[in-house]
């Protein structure tokens, strides 16, 4: 029995005046991968394509632990996009071979008069053919359940995003203004320069 469940999320981020802009943060899309997943759960598989261990999850009586390859890429005006471009799910074989997720979102960064807005969505995806024991169980039940964890792995990363981001972005921005900081700025009263990409 093949089942579908969908879980979207939309973020707005208010980003603090800063000497360099968010947009040239955002063309370096692989900083977003690192501000939004722990470290030692990914893995570069090209410059633009990570692949990401998520934590594993529980479903009624199962726990999985998908892996999912991420494409990250940046438009020239500071929007990210990124889209899975495939899936393994670690330790059920049976789930493995029937399992498909979609994950498509994107970050934009838009400028008013107070201020850039970094706004976001997400849309998750994922179809299923579940073990026989679950063809039992009603489909609303197994909906309901499965939407509710899509949409719990998407707050998750939305949380991370709030916190994380903005974090980031700090200190790549001090990190382009004083890089090393080796001579004190009596001995060099020139301004520093901005290694801007």
């Amino acid at each position: 029995m093949s089942t579908k469940f969908t879980a979207s999320q939309s973020v707005e981020i208010a980003v603090p005046q800063q000497p360099i802009p968010i947009q040239h943060y955002l063309r370096q899309p692989q900083r977003l991968v690192y501000a939004l997943v722990d470290t030692n759960r990914i893995q570069p598989l090209a410059d633009d394509i990570f692949r990401l261990k998520m934590r594993p999850l529980a479903f009624m009586s199962l726990s999985i632990q998908p892996t999912v390859d991420m494409k990250v890429w940046a438009e020239s005006n500071g929007k990210i996009h990124l889209r899975s471009q495939g899936c393994e799910i670690l330790g059920i074989e049976y789930i493995n071979q029937r399992f498909n997720l979609n994950l498509k979102g994107y970050l934009s960064p838009y400028q008013f008069n107070t201020g850039t807005h970094l706004r976001g969505r997400a849309d998750l995806e994922v179809e299923v053919e579940l073990p026989p024991p679950f063809s039992f169980t009603p489909k609303t039940i197994l909906e309901t359940t499965g939407n509710g964890l899509l949409k719990s792995v998407l707050l998750t990363i939305k949380q991370r995003l709030l916190h994380q981001l903005i974090a980031d972005y700090r200190r790549w921005v001090m990190l382009q203004i004083q890089p090393g900081k080796l001579i004190s700025d009596e001995q060099s009263p020139e301004l520093p320069i901005l290694n801007i990409e």
